[in-house]
């Protein structure tokens, strides 16, 4: 089972409450509101580097089931995360470096940065969106489609009924294996049919 779909909830809000308080500490600039937003800002980019870490995972799982269409996209999604966990992590390092020196000007400017990262991060957010429901839902559809298409030009090239129907057989098997598989990676519960 993926937990990449379950966590990236966590990378797209907490960039987003860690720069929130960010801005409020550059309006009111207390000590207090500084260790806040350093805190929220190393928790935003810890969990930036765990999404990464669980799409790097999930990312070779469905690889081949993409068309080449979704195999690029989800290829320039995986480097985007990478550069959004680095820049996540760099961030946190200059707010709490600011914030233990008490250097406004550090920590204004990771302020900035992460106004900048969290953006970033609603894009890449979209772009996940796209290689699942683009790409990720119907490719259980396009395999189907292409065993069956295989199987039709088979059964043409056969004389014998018996060796068309086989073809035909094979195919349901090969359905059937893409479908276990799909489940399996999903971490759905297996259709029974024995339940109808």
């Amino acid at each position: 089972m993926m937990l990449h779909p379950a966590s990236v909830h966590f990378a797209m809000v907490l960039p987003l409450v860690a720069a929130t308080f960010g801005v409020v500490y550059l309006v009111i600039k207390t000590e207090s509101m500084s260790k806040i937003s350093s805190r929220l800002t190393l928790i935003a980019a810890i969990a930036m580097i765990g999404v990464w870490y669980t799409g790097n995972q999930a990312g070779p799982q469905i690889y081949e089931y993409l068309s080449e269409a979704g195999k690029h996209e989800l290829l320039e999604h995986k480097e985007l995360g990478l550069y959004l966990a680095i820049a996540m992590g760099i961030i946190a390092i200059l707010k709490i470096i600011g914030c233990r020196m008490k250097k406004f000007a550090l920590e204004a400017l990771a302020v900035v940065l992460l106004l900048g990262v969290t953006a970033t991060t609603f894009l890449q957010g979209k772009d996940g969106g796209e290689i699942v429901y683009n790409y990720g839902m119907p490719f259980k559809a396009y395999m189907i489609e292409d065993t069956l298409k295989e199987a039709a030009a088979t059964a043409q090239k056969e004389e014998e009924c018996d060796a068309q129907v086989e073809a035909y057989e094979d195919a349901l098997d090969t359905i059937d294996s893409i479908s276990e598989e799909v489940d399996t990676i999903y971490g759905n519960t297996p259709h029974d049919d024995n339940n109808e």
